[in-house]
């Protein structure tokens, strides 16, 4: 019915696969035969049909733990051990225990010893008392299943850069670097005999047919030879890039140690910083390149040292590659002049890509007047916030 309330589900928020634990090892200490087998029957089936009352609970764990009717019954006062403030059990031997109390519930083992489960333990998804009595004071014999928890890296991964101190940022560095596994490719002018190519390869294809008489009895096939893309990034360090300039540099020191990539920074001045970077040592090439910088944390020229970068030597470097450039858009460069060396770079770069540390907030729109004036030159926008947002990055280029 529209409205209404939807039914309550049993086990809500909990770990079923701590709780099918711990209930199974309940069952065993009784005499239940359940194994692994069963336990992850048991998991698959509260996934698929999570219980709504305890009668649902019920039938779903003796359908997947009870694998022969003679442990039904010991099933039964084991489930109402641990469920003893719910109504009666479906088929529970009233008799039996009409005259037991609801004080304590003993369940038969094997061996012809009791084992006494106390009221009010709850649920044992977290953690199984011990089976005779109660104590408060912790043990070693009591078993405890650990809480299933995301990832460490996954977590701090989706925090904000400011939030990550030095030994954070280093390890989610070294496992940008190991993300970038492939890398796009282009073609280059040479050929190389491959089978499957188009193009007949002239010298080889003569050279055999100087064996049959000069007719060409094997046809030699070529096809072009695919070279790593060039990248180019420029990362933004100036005042307003302080959170994000440390975590940029991991970035650009994953592109040039895997990919051979140019790398600059620029706050006012342009300043590269590939030799830097590309030092075994993460730590020494970030303290290396974060020396070179003199002009970090200061203002921003973002047209200015693009054009100084195209018209410098290595602005050969941009020809047919990927440039990335890593800033929020605050530049103290005309808009106008930002757009005629955007479109320089157009002409220049096979890619243009731009990551903004605000991209990814919720209804952002480029209203800063140099972002205006460079987006139209670039084929993507994209979020750089987070080290998850760099990891989409790369992603982003090794799946071309």
């Amino acid at each position: 019915m529209p409205g209404a309330d939807p039914a309550p589900v049993l086990l809500r928020g909990a770990d079923r696969a701590a709780f099918a634990v711990a209930f199974a090892g309940r069952l065993r200490e009784a005499g239940v035969t359940a194994g692994l087998t069963e336990v992850d029957d048991l998991v698959r089936a509260l996934a698929v049909s999570p219980p709504d009352s305890r009668a649902a609970l019920y039938w779903t764990a003796r359908v997947a733990l009870v694998r022969r009717r003679a442990d039904l019954a010991v099933f039964d006062r084991v489930f109402a051990a641990v469920f003893d403030d719910a109504p009666p059990l479906p088929l529970s031997r009233a008799a039996e225990n009409a005259g037991r109390g609801r004080d304590d519930v003993h369940v038969p083992v094997p061996g012809g010893e009791t084992a006494q489960f106390a009221p009010g333990g709850g649920l044992p998804w977290a953690t199984l008392p011990a089976a005779t009595e109660v104590d408060e004071s912790p043990s070693d014999d009591d078993l405890r299943l650990p809480e299933l928890r995301a990832s460490a890296l996954a977590a701090l991964a989706g925090r904000p850069f400011e939030e990550l101190d030095a030994a954070e940022t280093a390890r989610l560095g070294a496992a940008l670097k190991d993300a970038l596994t492939h890398w796009p490719t282009r073609r280059s002018r040479r050929h190389a005999a491959d089978p499957t190519g188009r193009r007949v390869a002239l010298r080889p294809t003569i050279a055999r047919a100087r064996r049959t008489g000069w007719e060409a009895m094997t046809v030699v096939r070529e096809r072009p030879v695919r070279r790593p893309r060039r990248v180019v990034m420029l990362c933004d360090v100036s005042e307003s890039m302080r959170a994000q300039a440390t975590a940029y540099l991991h970035l650009m020191r994953a592109f040039a140690t895997v990919c051979d990539a140019e790398v600059f920074a620029f706050a006012t001045t342009l300043t590269r910083l590939t030799p830097a970077l590309r030092r075994t040592s993460a730590r020494q090439a970030i303290a290396e390149a974060t020396s070179a910088v003199s002009d970090r944390f200061g203002g921003t020229k973002i047209a200015t040292n693009l054009g100084a970068l195209l018209d410098s030597h290595h602005g050969n470097s941009l020809r047919g590659s990927i440039a990335i450039i890593a800033s929020d858009g605050w530049d103290s460069d005309p808009p106008p002049r930002l757009a005629l060396t955007m479109s320089r770079l157009r002409r220049r770069a096979y890619e243009i890509l731009w990551l903004n540390p605000r991209a990814g907030a919720p209804g952002f729109s480029p209203g800063v007047a140099a972002m205006a004036a460079a987006l139209p030159y670039c084929d993507a926008l994209l979020p750089a916030a987070t080290f998850a947002d760099l990891t989409e990055v790369a992603r982003r280029l090794t799946t071309r």
